[in-house]
């Protein structure tokens, strides 16, 4: 039995991995361009990823659930997979466009797009608090970029910005279908019959042939980017038994100021000069910054504050019984 000290720092290394991965995958993205386009490289992290896990499923014995879904599950699954495919090959199209933090952080739209899901698909209300929280997020975005409006490369930088909401929209559908199939299969099934769809269906629009002149440091770039998928989400759901859903939340929203700060020492150590590149901040982008990873944040706490006031409410209109 763990202690609360030892559930919280277990809970914080994990949060901890997570973010740093996910902080340093936007790098290993733009560092693969070099060598592989993005539907390759994406095909590339899907058939690792679908090869390792599955070895564990079936290691485990758990393969067994898949025997028991019928046609519209299978129909969600694939469904939940083409979103996935989108969202990860548009995230590694935007960063021919983008800086590895300006990427990160222009994601974070992703909890608006899943909210809106939720409003329209789920008939979840949406708290005039949360409200709040995405009209901050999205002040900060323009504060964040106010720069590019004066920029000579603006219209480059729109084009990655326009990419990343497509993988943020398709990420956030993604999402809502994988909700819908908890019932149905465990989280790694599901990721694990994802894919290997995506393994089946990327083929023949990817060239695997490219992979083959990589050079050794193209290589790891490229084992980095395909391990990255396991150990990140591996770690995101150990610390998801140590710590509540809200404090993950929360710790993960921090992504993109470890990638913009992951990328800056990059640049101060002198790595890949030619390909990663110092986003020269001013104080301005730096408060938007701060306002999108607070709105992040914030609007975590108050939907789990909204949830427990809503079982609360429903508990107390339980009639009681009579012995």
């Amino acid at each position: 039995m763990l202690t609360p000290k030892q559930t919280f720092l277990f809970g914080l290394f994990f949060s901890g991995v997570t973010v740093f991965f996910w902080g340093m995958l936007p790098i290993a993205l733009k560092l693969s361009s070099g060598f592989s386009d993005p539907i390759t490289l994406t095909w590339l992290r899907f058939s690792v990823a679908g090869i390792i896990l599955g070895l564990w499923q079936w290691q485990r014995g758990k393969l067994g659930e898949f025997k028991t879904l019928a046609k519209k599950d299978w129909l969600r699954i694939f469904s939940a997979g083409t979103f996935l495919i989108i969202n990860y090959t548009c995230f590694a199209w935007s960063l021919q466009f983008l800086l590895p933090g300006s990427a990160q952080l222009s994601f974070q739209i992703a909890p608006l797009f899943l909210a809106l899901g939720g409003l329209f698909f789920l008939k979840e209300a949406i708290h005039i608090k949360q409200w709040g929280c995405f009209v901050l997020l999205g002040i900060g975005m323009l504060v964040f970029f106010h720069p590019v409006f004066s920029s000579e490369q603006s219209n480059n930088i729109w084009i990655g910005f326009a990419i990343i909401q497509v993988s943020a929209l398709a990420w956030s559908l993604y999402a809502l279908l994988q909700k819908s199939l908890f019932t149905r299969l465990a989280p790694s099934n599901i990721l694990l019959a994802i894919y290997w769809y995506a393994l089946v269906v990327m083929l023949p629009f990817s060239s695997p042939s490219q992979l083959a002149s990589m050079s050794f440091n193209d290589a790891i770039v490229a084992a980095f980017c395909c391990l990255n998928t396991l150990i990140a989400y591996g770690a995101f759901a150990q610390a998801l038994r140590y710590w509540q859903t809200v404090q993950v939340s929360a710790a993960i929203a921090l992504t993109p100021v470890t990638a913009f700060i992951l990328t800056e020492v990059c640049v101060a150590w002198g790595f890949w000069p030619d390909i990663i590149q110092s986003s020269h901040a001013d104080a301005l982008s730096l408060i938007g910054m701060l306002m999108v990873v607070v709105s992040a944040i914030s609007v975590q706490f108050i939907s789990a504050s909204i949830q427990r006031k809503k079982h609360r409410a429903a508990m107390e209109q339980q009639p009681l019984k009579v012995a």
